[in-house]
């Protein structure tokens, strides 16, 4: 039985179905005296609902432990609500997808309300949380840039940022429904990683501005070029972010 008050564990089985009868009664007992845990928990309900409904069939697929809506929430837990859902929308995509045996068919899905949003999501899952492993890593042949050119044969030249310190170590192939994206993954000596990430232009072929904006913990730097959109995505308030926001064009 659990303990009282419930722990974030707890609340987490209760939206997820996975408590007993008894202990379900525990936690909505306690949930009807605590009104901001318990309206942190319908937040957590509506996402359920939110993504059963945008993944419909994919939830069909065969069972995976990385999409366990719980595990998906503890890794994400210090992010906003839309992060939640996005995350595990990219997740339950990569598990169904093809190129390079990882896709993420519904990257679009991230990208609508703010200017590459697909390419900070991506760093959070893959630079940050290393969820999955890599499609391509330099150690692999060295050639990294070859391997972009095989699906990006107009798009600019991967940034050289040696200069600060940073080289890539890694690629990730992705898609949209515009076309092939990719992630590259860069390292310092001290393990901090910048991503560079280029995609297709969205719906009705649009091209940005260059820019840069905050969300959270991440700072993306943007820009078009090539008929494709690039981002460069760090932690912010660091030496790396900073670097990248004085650097007037890669």
């Amino acid at each position: 039985m659990i303990s009282m008050p419930p722990s974030e564990r707890d609340l987490h089985a209760y939206v997820d179905h996975q408590l007993s009868n008894a202990d379900r009664r525990l936690v909505e007992t306690f949930l009807a005296t605590n009104a901001d845990i318990c309206a942190q928990v319908r937040a957590w309900q509506q996402d359920a609902q939110q993504l059963r409904a945008a993944l419909g069939g994919a939830l069909q697929q065969p069972a995976n432990p990385e999409l366990d809506p719980a595990l998906i929430r503890q890794r994400l837990k210090r992010q906003s609500r839309r992060h939640l859902a996005s995350a595990a929308v990219l997740l339950i995509a990569v598990s169904a997808g093809g190129i390079s045996g990882w896709q993420a068919r519904e990257m679009t899905l991230l990208s609508t309300q703010a200017p590459m949003a697909d390419a900070m999501q991506a760093y959070r899952l893959f630079a940050q949380q290393g969820m999955l492993p890599a499609d391509y890593k330099v150690s692999d042949d060295g050639d990294i840039q070859g391997w972009l050119d095989r699906y990006f044969t107009q798009a600019h030249r991967l940034p050289d940022l040696a200069g600060a310190g940073f080289k890539p170590v890694s690629g990730r192939l992705l898609s949209t429904e515009q076309g092939p994206a990719a992630m590259v993954v860069y390292e310092d000596q001290g393990g901090h990683k910048i991503s560079f990430y280029v995609r297709p232009p969205g719906p009705k072929n649009y091209l940005l501005p260059r820019g840069s904006r905050s969300d959270g913990e991440l700072q993306a730097e943007y820009w078009s070029g090539a008929g494709y959109n690039y981002a460069m995505v760090s932690p912010s308030d660091t030496a790396a972010a900073r670097m990248l926001k004085q650097t007037a064009q890669f």
